[in-house]
């Protein structure tokens, strides 16, 4: 036997191994697979069932205790009475109410009924129900029918009502199968209620509503039509020709859909898939739950194993193959090693000199590190130093004019004195000294900016506060010839605010407006107050040239401003605007229809400030 010839035979011994192995493999896994799916929905099947079993046991047992109702037997012994119909009717529609069924109705031995709960009902004849059939015979009825006048399915249970020993009527109660459609979700797998007729009337496939799992005879069709369970369906046979095997003794259904589905016109859901079938009935019912579990991830974890089989086979084999060759490979190692080693000595040098090289970058990156931290330091030290320094040019602007109020107050103060006029020194001395505390005022907000301070609120004359603000740029407005449009005075409008610091908001506003109009042909300033819904809003407008979008969009960001360089620093807006909320109001601002910009700021009212307070 040539050596050829021997590789080739081993070759086929070890594949036939091989497949083999993994074909076991693949049998047991898809056995076990099954088996493990089996028990999964067995245990969905039972925990849906036992939903919708509770759904229709909840009130199935209602029409047996309609018979107790003297209202129901009075109606049943006089039905002609159109006052027993109402009594009774009233009675069923409360009820009914109660439990929130479909519908309740008495009927009487004609089959017509008698009273309901939805009074369209009285007067029908429903004699061609099974269900009144059958509580007519002395049983109780029970079966899924959709309703001949809204068209809305649901279970009918019927119980018949004695008087005496004989049967006088029919109870029956319509059960919304509504929670069961919605508990289609719970289950990882299609399913599908069927009747005893094997008509498929509750489904998480809406495809296969009102479709038979088995063919329907000529007389079974008559019959449905006669009693007209299913209305007007046409009941086409079911999309999936099922191949069932049913166990007596557990009711359990069982089958596997094939690939191939013959001349049934599948659903693109499960068309071309395997699927596992279980079912079980439900108890005290005629219905039967069924659902479909895709096989396809089972048999995709058999094949898994199965190649896994294989290939660890393969891998044992070929294990086998490299220990019969190793003489051989052996000796080639052997004038291959003298080689092997100079070659790892030679990687192995340049693997020191790149982990020395990594470590001396590593050590040089930790270096920069360092270095670029302390910059950051340095520059966030340097700006903190740039931002104390314009906050103090700040603090210098926004004190000069109390200061050229105290001068001029203290002069007038000195003239009075000279002509012993000490009622108007007391006067300005007074107002000297409010200027003082507003001066300590103006730098707290500033201090604000960065840290929030506690304000206190109370109930303060916005219409004083605006006339402090006024005073203290009195100066400027007559030197500016503004025409100004005041209309709030001291006594008419009262916020809840802290009078200080409503002061400097106001001091800011009408500073920025007497900014604006400087230089304006046309000087005017207007000042307005109001109530709405418990507020106290407060307009500043000036018939300056009005704001720009980037600074509509900019204004109150800190160190922005529209001044020229050197004036201002850009934080009286942002301070007031923090200064409003802080105190639980706005600040806002905008171009006025008529021109120049108007601010508007939004203070809390007495009342609802108290409230919050």
């Amino acid at each position: 036997m040539t050596r050829g010839l021997r590789i080739l035979l081993g070759s086929l011994a070890a594949a036939l191994l091989v497949g083999g192995a993994g074909w076991l493999a693949y049998t047991a896994s898809l056995r076990q697979g099954t088996e493990a799916l089996r028990r999964e929905s067995n245990h969905q099947l039972e925990l849906f069932a036992t939903a919708a079993e509770g759904v229709i046991k909840r009130q199935e047992s209602i029409p047996a205790t309609l018979q107790l109702s003297p209202e129901v037997l009075a109606l049943l012994r006089e039905p002609q009475s159109a006052a027993r119909a109402e009594a009774a009717s009233l009675y069923l529609r409360r009820l009914n109410a109660h439990l929130g069924s479909l519908e309740l109705f008495v009927q009487n031995q004609q089959g017509l009924v008698l009273a309901a709960s939805d009074a369209s009902l009285t007067g029908e004849d429903f004699s061609f129900r099974p269900y009144f059939l059958e509580a007519l015979a002395g049983r109780v009825g029970r079966h899924f029918a959709i309703g001949t006048r809204d068209g809305r399915p649901g279970y009918y249970v019927s119980h018949p009502i004695h008087d005496g020993a004989r049967v006088v009527g029919v109870a029956a109660i319509k059960i919304r199968l509504d929670p069961i459609d919605e508990a289609w979700a719970t289950l990882e797998s299609p399913a599908l209620l069927a009747d005893s007729n094997q008509v498929v009337i509750l489904s998480s496939e809406p495809a296969w509503r009102y479709t038979s799992l088995t063919e329907l005879s000529v007389d079974q069709r008559v019959d449905l039509q006669l009693s007209r369970l299913y209305a007007a369906q046409p009941l086409p046979r079911f999309p999936l020709k099922v191949d069932l095997r049913v166990d007596e003794d557990s009711q359990v259904v069982e089958g596997v859909l094939p690939h191939g589905l013959g001349e049934a016109a599948p659903t693109p859901r499960l068309a071309s898939r395997a699927m596992l079938v279980l079912g079980r009935p439900l108890n005290g019912m005629d219905w039967r739950l069924m659902m479909f579990s895709d096989l396809r991830p089972v048999r995709q974890q058999a094949s898994t194993h199965g190649l896994l089989a294989a290939l660890v086979l393969g891998v044992v084999l070929l294990s086998a193959l490299i220990l019969l060759q190793r003489r051989r490979i052996l000796r080639q190692k052997l004038e291959a090693h003298a080689a092997l080693e100079d070659q790892v000595a030679r990687r192995t040098q340049a693997l020191s000199e790149a982990n020395a090289q990594l470590a001396q970058e590593v050590t040089e990156r930790q270096q920069a590190e360092a270095t670029l931290r302390q910059a950051q330091d340095e520059l966030v030290h340097a700006g903190k130093m740039a931002a104390l320094g314009q906050l103090a040019t700040g603090i210098t602007h926004e004190l000069a004019q109390p200061l050229g109020a105290i001068r001029t107050l203290a002069g007038n103060a000195l003239e009075f004195m000279r002509r012993e006029d000490l009622r108007s020194v007391q006067g300005n001395l007074e107002i000297l000294t409010r200027l003082a505390d507003q001066m300590g005022q103006i730098i707290q907000p500033l201090k604000g900016f960065a840290r929030k301070s506690q304000a206190r609120p109370q109930r303060c004359d916005v219409g004083l506060a605006l006339g402090n603000a006024l005073f203290l740029h009195d100066q400027r407005l007559r030197q500016l010839q503004v025409a100004l449009h005041r209309g709030i005075e001291p006594g008419q409008v009262f916020a809840f605010f802290d009078p200080n610091r409503l002061e400097q908001v106001l001091l800011n506003l009408v500073g920025n407006a007497l900014d604006a109009v400087q230089d304006q042909p046309s000087r005017q300033l207007w000042l307005q107050a109001s109530h709405r819904e418990g507020q106290v809003l407060i307009h500043v407008r000036d018939s300056g040239p009005g704001l720009g979008d980037e600074a509509l969009a900019r204004l109150f960001e800190p160190f922005f401003t529209t001044k020229a360089q050197g004036v201002g620093l850009g934080l009286g807006l942002a301070i007031s605007r923090d200064i409003a909320r802080e105190g639980g109001g706005e600040l806002e601002a905008r171009n006025h229809a008529e021109g120049g910009a108007e601010f508007i700021l939004t203070l809390p009212g007495v009342d609802a400030g108290r409230a919050q307070a």
